[in-house]
């Protein structure tokens, strides 16, 4: 919701559209316009495939490099969400690298057991895993900026690593942008680093609001999917008219005006808070990438998932609970970020402010 709720251009645009029809089956007009979009702003998509959420985007664009190259073994990072896919539901354990053990109930082992998971930010111990296994690994997937373990940035190098690698060893190198596409940049991640993945993953903003996602990539890669590869995938509203008609109103409006608010609000709100914590005397670490942002109570930086899990989840609960109280709803985990939208105004940030500095005295 980087427009806010409601937007009235984005509601028009699902009304218009719903009264010609909410779903045909097929390929429209409104979801080439779409792709086109997409496309235009993610320059390392040259063919893409529209699907209803996030969890379809990466599950489907980890099928497809494995397609693509053969393989079977997909990388992650500790504390990356890439969706509910049985395979992804993997947690991490705390040596250099982690053969999956299912982190859900319901999951089979042997699902598991294909994915590898490292320590975000962990350079030398992706390289080992490369030296070790390289000719197994299909994919490497990463949030560029993670979200799902509270705000943490990619240190320098870090994201170059994984691409550098994956060309190396002939695997696919995968951003999930489900969370920054288009909301840390026009482009996402890869706009403001200027690096290219093989294939990216896209949801949340680019719907509008709307169960709508997307996956894409490299020509070569993406031309393993039915009908003109081996690799099936499809699902009956992926680009609805009603969604990707969401996803144009907003897209169209996300101009640079829109960053440089959403960069000026942030600022402003982690200034505040690091100036709260020091005058409360809180050990506390505000971290934020532009609209993107967290306080982990705890010492910083927080630079991985081992970091984050030392946070005060306590300490932290007393104080979201104390935010309630004064009218503010902040996310309700230790471990999720917080985003600013266009429909917030400085008054707006000011009031947070003033809520957040108080309940730290909870």
């Amino acid at each position: 919701m980087i427009l806010g709720h409601a937007h009235p251009a984005i509601v028009e645009a699902i009304v218009g559209a719903a009264r010609n029809g909410t779903s045909y089956g097929a390929p429209t007009e409104l979801e080439i316009r779409f792709a086109e979009k997409v496309i235009d702003l993610y320059p390392s998509i040259e063919m893409m495939r529209a699907v209803s959420s996030g969890t379809e985007a990466c599950m489907a664009a980890l099928r497809v490099a494995r397609g693509f190259t053969g393989r079977e073994a997909v990388v992650k990072f500790e504390g990356c969400y890439h969706g509910h896919a049985d395979f992804l539901l993997v947690k991490a354990g705390s040596g250099a690298m982690t053969f999956g053990v299912p982190d859900s109930a319901g999951v089979p082992s042997a699902t598991a057991k294909g994915t590898i998971t490292v320590p975000y930010n962990d350079v030398a111990a992706l390289e080992e895993l490369f030296k070790t296994r390289g000719s197994e690994i299909a994919a490497v997937i990463v949030e560029p900026v993670v979200g799902n373990m509270g705000v943490v940035p990619p240190a320098p190098g870090f994201l170059e690593a994984i691409i550098r690698l994956c060309k190396d060893h002939g695997a696919v190198s995968i951003f999930d942008e489900v969370m920054t596409g288009s909301r840390v940049a026009r482009g996402g991640m890869q706009e403001r680093s200027g690096l290219r993945p093989d294939m990216t993953c896209l949801g949340k903003i680019i719907g509008g609001g709307m169960p709508l996602a997307a996956y894409g990539g490299r020509r070569a890669i993406m031309e393993k999917v039915a009908p003109l590869g081996p690799v099936y995938q499809a699902g009956t509203l992926s680009g609805n008219p009603v969604a990707v008609s969401a996803a144009l109103a907003q897209l169209e409006r996300l101009d640079a005006s829109v960053y440089e608010k959403l960069e000026s609000l942030g600022a402003r709100l982690e200034a505040g808070l690091v100036e709260s914590t020091k005058k409360r005397g809180v050990e506390a670490c505000v971290q934020r990438v532009g609209s993107m942002i967290t306080l982990f109570f705890g010492q910083g930086p927080i630079r991985n998932f081992s970091d984050a899990v030392k946070s005060d989840t306590a300490r932290f609960g007393r104080w979201h609970s104390a935010m309630i109280a004064r009218g503010q709803y902040w996310p309700p985990s230790q471990f999720e970020a917080a985003f600013i939208s266009t429909a917030h105004t400085e008054a707006d940030i000011d009031k947070t402010l003033a809520a957040a500095d108080e309940a730290l005295s909870a």
